[in-house]
């Protein structure tokens, strides 16, 4: 027989069993700490767990996977982008939503490569923001509207001709020239005031390009090409 007590506290342990269950990697101490907040004053939410970088995530990441994490582009140490990789091998039925507040296309694509399930912007509204980890909890792919109409543009890029090899960007053929002068990815982001994650993704582009699998094939046949 069931004590009043015990339905109420089975009721309590259904209400805390329903709430999305939300982990943040942030390294802004404010930030994080209002988007707890945030979390914590709405209906249906949890915030479980604070982290001010991926290493620390994975060191000391919950036991439990959380329903949903949201997580920085730019931390200290590996970078979001490259992080969410790790983040959705350790906790394999978690969405992991992406939070930034710049737009750089290069981290959109390399954050939904490596496992990223959505891309919103910082200063998305904090309904919007609720919507957006529900739908993510959901298996939905929030986006902010920036991020989205740059995923859709390129889809529309439009396609080389039979036998005619992509173009490769300014920024691609500069690379490849510093590459040929025996730069490392390290000095070649150097000289081109980018990030080594920012040219990691332009050698990527460059091998499916050129349809090449290595460092020295790419540069070989740009040379031969004429490109650099």
């Amino acid at each position: 027989m069931n004590m009043p007590g015990d339905s109420v506290g089975t009721m309590h342990t259904a209400a805390m069993s329903a709430r999305i269950e939300v982990a943040l990697v942030e390294d802004d101490r404010s930030t994080r700490e209002g988007l707890a907040i945030l979390i914590d004053g709405a209906p249906g939410f949890h915030c479980s767990a604070l982290f001010g970088s991926i290493e620390d995530a994975l060191e000391h990441g919950p036991a439990t996977a959380p329903d949903v994490i949201l997580c920085d582009i730019h931390l200290p140490g590996e970078s979001g982008s490259v992080g969410v990789a790790k983040l959705a091998d350790k906790y394999p039925s978690t969405a992991v939503l992406m939070l930034t507040g710049l737009e750089q296309h290069e981290w959109v694509f390399e954050a939904l490569r490596n496992g990223a399930c959505g891309y919103l912007l910082k200063k998305t509204p904090p309904p919007q923001l609720l919507d957006a980890i529900r739908d993510a909890h959901g298996g939905g792919s929030p986006m902010s509207p920036e991020i989205a109409r740059t995923v859709i543009a390129s889809f529309r890029k439009p396609k080389p001709k039979p036998g005619e090899p992509d173009a490769l960007t300014p920024k691609e053929v500069a690379l490849l020239a510093l590459l040929a002068d025996g730069h490392s990815y390290e000095s070649a982001a150097r000289k081109m005031v980018v990030s080594v994650n920012t040219v990691r993704n332009y050698i990527r582009s460059v091998y499916d390009k050129l349809h090449v699998h290595s460092k020295s094939e790419a540069v070989s046949k740009a040379i031969k090409r004429g490109l650099v």
